[in-house]
């Protein structure tokens, strides 16, 4: 694979049985697909792998979904799960790319640093006739440390910071339409529309059959939304999952984010203290 953040179909099925190698479902979807990625999991995965499910492997203190937990908290789910230290991660999710990258993204900013993404994720390996079974995985519980990158997740107080100085841009990844407010949210009781000064780059767009698009393409469609790639970028999304799309995204160009807005717009869109706009 010509991009070190992910590997092929085939790679993955040579080293499936490799010791050092844990296969990921980190499948989530949209409360409006009314799909169980928990189930779906159990009625088929690549073979090995385990479920990491963003909404209970999350900090359960706050109303806000699926938002970074403790080092502590996330360390001992990763050990039941048996994902130690030294692991080569490979992630997939059911829709190609979609919630894979947010869990990469948790796994690098919680201190795991060999940690790819399967290209094409379930859908290209279902497609390949790659192994797939409903047999439940049982790995040894291991050692998982955590060390949280702090300065890779972006608060509220943050992003305000941001938005008022201008030292940071705010890159939003959803829909074009939610951003514009011309469409609701998927969760009840959020405003539509985007944080003033932010601009929107839809993570579908970096995204073309379960894959990146080439990276000139998405430099592109950076520039065209009025991102100057020289300088930093917070990215932001509906909870904090296709954001780190777009992170994966500007990395594959040889780039990093400043940060990931956790709390999204699930935090923004649902507070009386931000101001919204439209359009």
């Amino acid at each position: 694979m010509s991009n070190p953040h992910f590997v092929s179909g085939a790679w993955l099925e040579q080293h499936l049985n490799a010791p050092d190698v844990v296969v990921v479902d980190a499948s989530w979807y949209l409360p409006n697909l009314n799909r169980n990625a928990r189930a779906e999991y159990a009625e088929g995965h690549i073979p090995g792998a385990v479920f990491f499910d963003i909404d209970a492997i999350a900090d359960h203190s706050t109303n806000l979904p699926h938002m970074l937990p403790t080092p502590d908290a996330f360390a001992a789910e990763m050990g039941k799960l048996g994902i130690g230290d030294g692991a080569r991660i490979v992630i997939y999710d059911g829709l190609g790319l979609f919630s894979a990258p947010r869990v990469w993204w948790t796994f690098r900013t919680m201190g795991a640093r060999d940690v790819v993404i399967l290209e094409g994720g379930a859908p290209r390996w279902k497609a390949e006739n790659r192994p797939w079974t409903d047999e439940p995985t049982h790995r040894r519980p291991a050692t998982f440390t955590a060390r949280l990158d702090h300065g890779a997740v972006a608060s509220l107080s943050d992003v305000k910071s941001h938005l008022t100085s201008g030292k940071a841009q705010i890159v939003d990844a959803r829909p074009a339409d939610r951003f514009k407010g011309e469409a609701p949210e998927p969760r009840p009781g959020l405003k539509s529309g985007h944080m003033p000064g932010a601009v929107n780059v839809p993570a579908g767009l970096v995204t073309a059959d379960g894959a990146l698009k080439p990276a000139a393409e998405i430099e592109t469609l950076f520039r065209n939304a009025g991102v100057d790639l020289d300088k930093p970028i917070v990215t932001s999304c509906g909870s904090g999952v296709t954001a780190a799309i777009l992170a994966l995204a500007l990395e594959s160009t040889g780039r990093s984010i400043k940060a990931l807005y956790d709390g999204s717009w699930a935090e923004w869109g649902g507070r009386d203290d931000c101001d919204v706009a439209k359009g």
